[in-house]
């Protein structure tokens, strides 16, 4: 559901008590967590019980599983998810008593109306350099507030009030949330089109990107990874404009370049060199050279906002993941199952590039659910073409999340397209029995997909463990 931002922006502490309606989202339950421990009243709803709700009941939030217009109690304001149906009854109760309604993207903006903040965007790694860049500031003697995507691994939190006034935040695109902050600075990991059932074409897409150059504070700056085109282009808007730019990449181009990357089973290193002059080098305990690109442009963000490279590093060797990032689920059977949020071509390589490593000899299982039958429809090709780099592979059907489905667009569409080994399992009750066949000891097997698909691998461990 889109509800309008505005005009008028208020500051958290001027919302009065705040409902959420969608709670236990990734988005609105960081802002959620936040309000709550600056003290704010905070009740909220969701469709389905979760570990989240029972976190936010815990630091004080009224939550109900449900969705009815009683609920909203004495709300002053009601917080959307965009996964909200129209028809939904607390926002129409909510309509009718002419309480402020409120996107997703007001609700941030609100937090961070008093913050210095840095916001990450990007088509792909959003949630990871956000993750990355706090986990960085931490170890480099700060305490920002974060509002993230994804729960960092060693806090089991997505969101948290800090002491300072920094505020990093993962500034989504999809649909168009990132044009509503005013951030001090921003990083863009890359520029690939996406979300084009909102943006319609690849143009409109990359454009978005260059009016939220315009959103950046004129003191501030911007890191750009200029590896990737479209993060390139974007740098040499930002420059036409006067932002101070700062690029990252392997590139000799970037002022923050990467050298001697090193990718092994369960790490990945590189040296750092800035201007010439060499930094050192960063460790990461994930493999992966998106990872790499990920952590550079935080040590560049942290750089220039004026941390030391040492800190800054240690924080990076101790970064321990974000859940539903390359995640590991667990071992059963000889086989190691890891967990990815990747659903556009380009996250599918890279993920899969990174399960290669961890496989070593073994081979790499791969079970993809598509997200969004326009997406669908529109990358099939080259979904296929990327799930071709596993051995195995067995695609699901489409998560249809927020839209109806097309005639046609099924994931067949994918699987018809994946060159080698590959089984289209339509029926979900057909997924785990699939890859438990074509999975054996030594194999890593990884889902990939936006959608439920995260609920197959433990489903997948049982199995295996009861067939070992």
């Amino acid at each position: 559901m889109r509800i309008p931002v505005p005009e008028e922006r208020l500051p958290a502490d001027r919302l009065g008590r705040v409902h959420f309606v969608g709670i236990g989202g990734a988005g609105l339950s960081g802002i959620a967590r936040i309000m709550l421990e600056r003290g704010i009243t905070v009740s909220g709803s969701d469709a389905h019980a979760s570990p989240v709700l029972e976190s936010l009941h815990d630091l004080g939030a009224t939550c109900y599983v449900g969705h009815a217009a009683g609920q909203l109690g004495d709300a002053d304001t009601v917080i959307v998810s965009t996964a909200v149906a129209e028809d939904n009854p607390e926002v129409r109760e909510a309509g009718r008593r002419g309480l402020r309604l409120l996107p997703r993207s007001a609700g941030l903006d609100a937090l961070m109306l008093d913050r210095r903040v840095v916001a990450v965007a990007g088509t792909h790694g959003k949630t990871t350099t956000t993750s990355l860049l706090t986990v960085a500031l931490q170890d480099a003697g700060a305490d920002p507030s974060y509002a993230i995507g994804g729960e960092l691994t060693h806090s089991g939190t997505n969101a948290h009030h800090g002491r300072d006034r920094l505020f990093v935040a993962e500034a989504d695109e999809s649909d168009g949330a990132f044009l509503v902050y005013s951030p001090y600075a921003a990083v863009v990991t890359n520029v690939e089109a996406d979300h084009l059932d909102i943006w319609k074409t690849p143009e409109a897409y990359a454009d978005a990107f260059v009016r939220f150059l315009d959103r950046i504070d004129r003191d501030g700056f911007v890191v750009c990874c200029v590896d990737d085109s479209g993060a390139s282009h974007l740098a040499d808007a930002a420059r036409e404009r006067g932002v101070t730019t700062i690029g990252v990449g392997r590139s000799e181009d970037a002022a923050l370049r990467i050298t001697n990357p090193q990718i092994e089973a369960t790490s990945s290193t590189c040296t750092l060199t800035r201007d010439g002059t060499e930094l050192g080098e960063i460790r990461l305990q994930i493999p992966g050279l998106h990872y790499l690109l990920d952590a550079a442009c935080a040590v560049a963000a942290g750089l220039q906002l004026g941390f030391g490279f040492d800190g800054l590093r240690a924080g990076l060797a101790r970064y321990a993941g974000t859940r539903r990032r390359m995640e590991l689920k667990g071992a059963a059977g000889g086989v190691r199952v890891y967990d990815s949020y990747a659903h556009h071509p380009t996250e599918i390589r890279s993920d899969i590039a990174a399960g290669r490593a961890l496989a070593g000899d073994g081979r790499l299982v791969v079970c993809f659910q598509p997200h969004l039958f326009s997406r669908t429809r529109i990358f099939a090709s080259e979904m296929g073409a990327a799930l071709g780099d596993a051995d195995r592979v067995v695609v699901m059907d489409v998560y249809p999340a927020r839209e109806e489905p097309e005639p046609g667009v099924d994931g067949g569409l994918v699987a018809r397209q994946v060159p080698g080994d590959v089984l289209f399992a339509r029926e979900r009750e057909s997924v785990v029995p699939a890859l438990a066949e074509r999975a054996g000891p030594g194999d890593v097997l990884l889902t990939l997909g936006a959608g439920d698909i995260t609920e197959i691998g433990p489903q997948l461990l049982a199995a295996l463990e009861a067939r070992s």
